[in-house]
């Protein structure tokens, strides 16, 4: 069983690092599109700027995840590296137990929002709803609960070859 859901982690792993990476590429190309337009065109364009705010969400809560299981966030271990082992691993435990909870919480109240802001359009890109623009938010939080529950019962993923990919150091 635990093969099989790491696997399925992995691939989920891929993709969200995959949607990542086109947000932010996405992005990249689309405010240079604003400017242009705004100071070469003299023509101020309402499309750029809420699609690169959508990109960064998406970057953001999909790369959040995608940067917990490669456990490559930030913490702060000058206590923790300082305890003996069994009190870092009760530690490293209770951090992963209050990721958990964190990320509940988030997928819960984004959750909410969305249902709340579906029809409301939003005004410079009247193709898409607000509550659609902020799905970025529990669908992050979504892929990083199944993330923190697949380190909490197999441990750390840092190991795993997908997880390395590009990884020289």
């Amino acid at each position: 069983m635990s093969e099989h859901f790491s696997r399925a982690m992995d691939r989920l792993y891929m993709l969200a690092m995959w949607v990542a990476g086109l947000s932010l590429l996405l992005m990249t190309i689309v405010i240079p599109v604003g400017i242009f337009s705004r100071y070469v065109l003299n023509r101020g364009e309402s499309w750029p700027e809420p699609i690169a705010i959508i990109c960064m969400v998406t970057f953001t809560f999909i790369g959040a995840a995608v940067g917990y299981r490669a456990g490559s966030h930030i913490a702060v271990n000058m206590l923790t590296d300082r305890l003996p082992a069994a009190l870092q691993k009760a530690a490293a435990r209770l951090v992963d137990l209050l990721m958990l909870l964190v990320t509940v919480l988030m997928f819960w109240y984004s959750f909410w929002l969305c249902v709340e802001l579906w029809e409301q359009p939003v005004a410079e890109f009247p193709v898409m709803t607000s509550g659609e623009s902020y799905l970025p938010l529990p669908v992050g939080s979504a892929v990083l609960i199944l993330f923190v529950i697949e380190r909490l019962l197999f441990g750390s993923q840092e190991h795993r070859p997908v997880v390395l990919i590009g990884n020289h150091g």
